[in-house]
């Protein structure tokens, strides 16, 4: 760095700290350097995990001795470094909270010595209560690609929306005009002094678009992992609205111009809502619906209609007002932040596998659905793609999937696995769950195996029992497979 842009980065910080009792130093002083060595999951092995990809990111201080970052910088690594500013120092760090949906992540530094050491002269960053005014300047600090220094851009909030983010997950959004780049993830961005979002993605071919995780968001986030597990917001499930902009459409409801809303059009006989089929959802509170979804909130920002869940869930329901045949109807939803999902995802873990013989046998899960199943395309008749959203009808309900092509063996003459087939039966007995099957090979007393799958294209596949069961060994010794499967399938094999 020159001493020109030096002088350009301390004259940036101190705007930053301009109005505020927060010093230009401790602004720069609060921001570090995050590497991290990605092990990311292998869902056709799932045994081992993918080549280590070393990544870098950025982080600042927050009270608590902690850091905050992005939960993709720290996900499913093996390794996480801190880099202090102006300093050649790494210290190891490990990860003491994270929500891969909000792509949020807290880090510590491991060694209690080195912890206190490093937070005695960094101080933590105040993270605003309030949203930035659209039209706000505010400067992004990271540690971007392209240099070793901090970088500082500066930027206008054009946008504030409820918007996807992760895992079926939605929250708030910023949207700025500085640029953003790989580094800067996991960065602050400041407002007078204070925290008013974290870096988190931006659009790889547009030019000055990028996308901040408000602080409202991150203070949600903080209080959720104060019991060590991130749990998530209440929401609203099995509930499908469309909009009720359509002329006919309120024409055949009979609606009046004032009358605005989303019309429910999921009427299931085994939904537990208290909705009717052409129910309109008119407000959620005192928040009154437009057609389009969206709700005018108090600072004039229009939001769907969903970000007001959490505002007013009070035990587990949220009161809304219906128009049902003409007329208005309060009611309340149920709402909840947990529920068992049939199809759930793996999150920061990795996938779970059991083998037998050349065969590969592994939990569906939401990650899988999108990795293998859509890689492939969905298999004609599997039973997956239709229930992806449906929760579990019975404890530990799972569908099984082969995680990839046999593994080679003589004893796979003349068979062919296409893509991911689900596992229908064994001996013709309907399989539940990978433990299920896992007892059905075990306590197999028949001469023959036989595997029947969901996907119409699958051959079913018959095995001599006993050279099923002997091949195992030779497979996982020619492979090099430490462990023929995970623990909780070992127990039950092993019994």
């Amino acid at each position: 760095m020159t001493r020109t842009q030096s002088l350009f980065v301390s004259l940036l910080i101190a705007l930053v700290a301009l109005s505020t009792n927060v010093s230009a130093q401790e602004v720069r002083d609060s921001v570090v350097k995050i590497f991290a060595t990605y092990r990311g999951p292998d869902f056709g092995r799932p045994w081992t995990k993918l080549p280590p990809q070393e990544l870098s990111g950025t982080g600042f201080v927050i009270e608590g001795d902690r850091i905050l970052t992005n939960a993709h910088v720290v996900e499913q690594t093996n390794r996480i470094y801190v880099q202090p500013p102006n300093s050649a120092d790494k210290l190891r760090a490990e990860v003491i909270g994270i929500s891969q949906a909000m792509d949020l992540a807290v880090i510590r530094i491991r060694k209690d010595s080195e912890r206190d050491e490093f937070h005695a002269s960094h101080p933590h960053l105040e993270i605003a209560d309030a949203l930035p005014s659209i039209g706000s300047t505010v400067q992004a600090i990271g540690y971007p690609m392209g240099g070793e220094q901090v970088s500082i851009t500066e930027g206008v909030v054009s946008r504030i929306e409820y918007a996807d983010y992760n895992m079926d997950t939605q929250g708030l959004r910023i949207q700025v005009d500085a640029a953003l780049n790989h580094g800067n993830s996991g960065g602050p961005v400041i407002l007078d002094g204070k925290v008013t979002g974290v870096v988190f993605s931006g659009i790889e071919f547009a030019e000055n678009i990028g996308y901040v995780i408000p602080s409202e968001e991150v203070h949600l986030f903080l209080e959720d992992i104060e019991d060590g597990s991130y749990d998530g917001q209440p929401r609203l499930y099995d509930a499908r609205f469309q909009t009720c902009e359509s002329d006919s459409l309120r024409d055949y409801l009979g609606l009046e111009r004032e009358q605005t809303g989303i019309v429910y059009t999921r009427a299931d006989d085994d939904s537990d809502l208290p909705l009717k089929h052409w129910d309109v959802l008119d407000r959620i509170g005192d928040y009154d619906i437009d057609n389009a979804g969206l709700v005018t909130s108090d600072d004039d920002l229009r939001l769907h209609w969903r970000y007001f869940i959490r505002e007013l869930a009070d035990d587990g329901s949220i009161p809304v007002t219906v128009i049902r045949d003409g007329e208005e109807v309060s009611l309340s939803l149920p709402v909840t932040n947990q529920r068992d999902d049939l199809v759930p995802w793996i999150g920061d873990g990795y996938p779970e596998y059991f083998i037998v013989g050349p065969m590969i046998f592994t939990p569906v899960r939401r990650e899988h659905f999108y990795e293998l199943y859509l890689g492939y395309g969905i298999v004609d008749g599997s039973p997956v793609g239709l229930r992806i959203n449906d929760e579990r009808e019975f404890e530990g309900e799972e569908y099984v999937v082969l995680a990839g092509p046999m593994l080679p063996h003589p004893i796979t003459k003349g068979y062919e696995i296409l893509g991911n087939p689900t596992i229908k039966s064994v001996n013709g007995e309907k399989v539940t769950s990978l433990a299920h099957l896992v007892e059905l090979v075990r306590d197999n007393d028949e001469s023959s195996i036989i595997f029947e799958f969901y996907d119409r294209s699958q051959e079913t596949l018959v095995f001599n029992a006993q050279d099923l069961i002997d091949s195992t060994e030779e497979v996982l010794e020619d492979n090099s497979i430490r462990d023929q499967g995970s623990d909780r399938f070992m127990d039950i094999w092993e019994e």
